[in-house]
């Protein structure tokens, strides 16, 4: 008895790492493809993965500089951000896994395609150190804070 209680718990176990791992695998799939999407300009390929209620933060500082609540308007304002920039790339440089999110650290760099008002002239670069987080529901994107 006690064997077939070792043997079915051991393999629960088992189970429960491949499901891990699936689950793993299949949120830095999306996340991958998120990236991809945003460095190429392609607002629809960066919401093929987001949630209808999504919450979309940017924090700079300590400051959150824009908060969104929902798909359509995160697309509207992932549309307007690609007219600034005539070249972006983010590149992931770590990966954490949590229990319903991936935490990644970035490097970004973009040349700025129009005057902005924060003093940046058209055809300057920029470069920042940042992370993004990512949380899920299910096979969604339901929350991205990106943080600089």
């Amino acid at each position: 008895m006690k064997k077939l209680i070792f043997t079915i718990v051991t393999f629960s176990l088992m189970l429960s790492c491949k499901t891990h791992q699936d689950m793993e695998a299949q949120q830095k799939t999306m996340v991958e493809s998120y990236i991809d999407a945003y460095n190429s300009f392609d607002v629809e390929g960066m919401t093929q993965h987001l949630d209808d209620a999504l919450i979309f933060e940017n924090i700079a500082g300590d400051e959150v500089n824009l908060h969104i609540e929902g798909l359509d308007a995160f697309k509207k304002q992932a549309k307007e951000a690609t007219q600034y920039f005539s070249e972006r790339k983010q590149t992931v440089e770590s990966w954490t896994f949590g229990e319903e999110k991936v935490q990644i650290k970035i490097s970004y760099f973009a040349v700025v395609a129009v005057d902005l008002p924060n003093g940046l002239k058209k055809g300057d670069t920029l470069q920042l150190e940042g992370e993004s987080i990512f949380k899920f529901k299910g096979d969604k994107i339901v929350k991205i804070t990106d943080k600089s």
